[in-house]
């Protein structure tokens, strides 16, 4: 069974910067990608970023230049380096692992952003 487990929300002032963490239970290069979703209160989940197999990164369209993706394989890491927030990316942050058919989930890092 794929276990991940989050780490690195906090609370943080707009402007600021947080790197999350996710410590994935076996090899990195087992999955088809790796990613970040948020969910905000009374909201649906979302997507955030994701890093495929070959290294390829997509982003949503709210977060592109602010966020980075990237992943440290010998660590079976994967972390989302987060920088100018703003209040809108106040939510509880997932880490995922794609293994088709499918796609395993973490508890879930809370992450504040105050104004």
């Amino acid at each position: 069974q794929v276990q991940l487990a989050e780490s690195g929300g906090g609370l943080v002032q707009a402007g600021g910067s947080l790197t999350l963490s996710c410590a994935a239970s076996e090899s990195i290069f087992n999955f088809k990608s790796m990613g970040w979703y948020r969910q905000a209160p009374g909201k649906q989940r979302e997507f955030v970023a994701r890093i495929i197999s070959g290294g390829r990164t997509n982003y949503a369209d709210s977060v592109k230049g602010r966020f980075t993706i990237f992943r440290d394989n010998a660590k079976n890491m994967v972390y989302l380096q987060m920088n100018s927030l703003k209040p809108e990316d106040t939510g509880v942050y997932y880490c995922s692992a794609e293994k088709s058919p499918l796609m395993y989930w973490g508890q879930g890092t809370q992450v504040t952003v105050s104004s």
